[in-house]
């Protein structure tokens, strides 16, 4: 075992070792097993949606490094990405600023058979852009008178919608940054916004209340996931979706592999073809 082995599986035990607010961490055989179990759920969920026509739309928030990406992976990664689409806005371009602010965000809003999930959405107007000053107070104000009836439009329409807050605590969100900043690897997620959201906790603190006090209704509630434990966190997120959405367990149709045709068959092995050295 070579010496980056050696340190990525030290990370591994430590990480299952760590304490965490509430207890251990989940340890990683449990959470691969559980999460199996719930993929499989979603399978089903996914051919429910197809043979329905259902069309949902699921919003994930949360502070930088509250586990976003990874939640959303673990959802889409044994699924079809014709069905399960991710839209990941990027900053919006000199034309988008200047349309209505919700503007784009409905052009990626799911089609009958699909389930759009937004990593950040909408209520970027309540969390990054009221903390760095994009946005106006009046501006602000406005978002939060429209948006209940805009999402009543939109549930209105037949679209499901379910949006999480993942809350993650600040020594864990440290703890996260500090991992970042240290592994190759994962440096690629650390932005100058980021390092500048760590330095403003409270500020973002006083957001998230003022959002969840404005947008969490009875009828479009914000279900709140604590997220210091990934694993645990991922799990529950994805229980909860499958608990939100009626779905039924629809079993695959048998399919039997054909015999191959032998008509018109040919020694079809490539030779003189470039190809890549087998490294490993």
């Amino acid at each position: 075992m070579d010496e980056t082995d050696q340190g990525l599986l030290a990370e591994v035990r430590d990480d299952e070792s760590e304490q965490v607010a509430g207890g251990r961490r989940l340890k990683r055989k449990t959470y691969e097993r559980e999460l199996h179990k719930l993929q499989v759920q979603l399978s089903y969920l996914q051919t429910w949606v197809r043979e329905t026509g259902a069309r949902i739309v699921v919003l994930f928030e949360g502070r930088d490094a509250a586990g976003k990406g990874g939640t959303i992976k673990a959802i889409t990664e044994r699924v079809s990405p014709r069905v399960f689409r991710v839209a990941a806005l990027p900053a919006p371009s000199d034309r988008e600023k200047t349309q209505l602010y919700l503007q784009r965000y409905l052009a990626h809003f799911p089609a009958a058979g699909e389930v759009v999930i937004f990593d950040r959405s909408w209520y970027n107007r309540a969390g990054v852009e009221t903390v760095m000053g994009f946005c106006s107070e009046a501006e602000r104000q406005r978002f939060f008178a429209l948006c209940p009836s805009f999402e009543r439009v939109i549930t209105g329409s037949g679209i499901r919608l379910v949006k999480f807050w993942l809350e993650v605590g600040r020594h864990e969100q440290r703890r996260r940054f500090e991992a970042r900043i240290h592994d190759p690897l994962r440096q690629w997620k650390l932005s100058p916004m980021d390092i500048e959201s760590y330095r403003r906790w409270y500020d973002y603190s006083r957001a998230r209340d003022a959002m969840l006090a404005a947008t969490d209704t009875e009828d479009l509630p914000w279900h709140v996931v604590r997220s210091d434990d990934k694993r645990r966190a991922r799990l529950n997120c994805i229980a909860h979706l499958l608990h939100l959405i009626p779905y039924e367990e629809r079993e695959a149709e048998p399919v039997d592999l054909p015999k191959r045709s032998k008509k018109n068959a040919y020694d079809d092995t490539l030779r003189n073809r470039r190809f890549v050295p087998e490294l490993y």
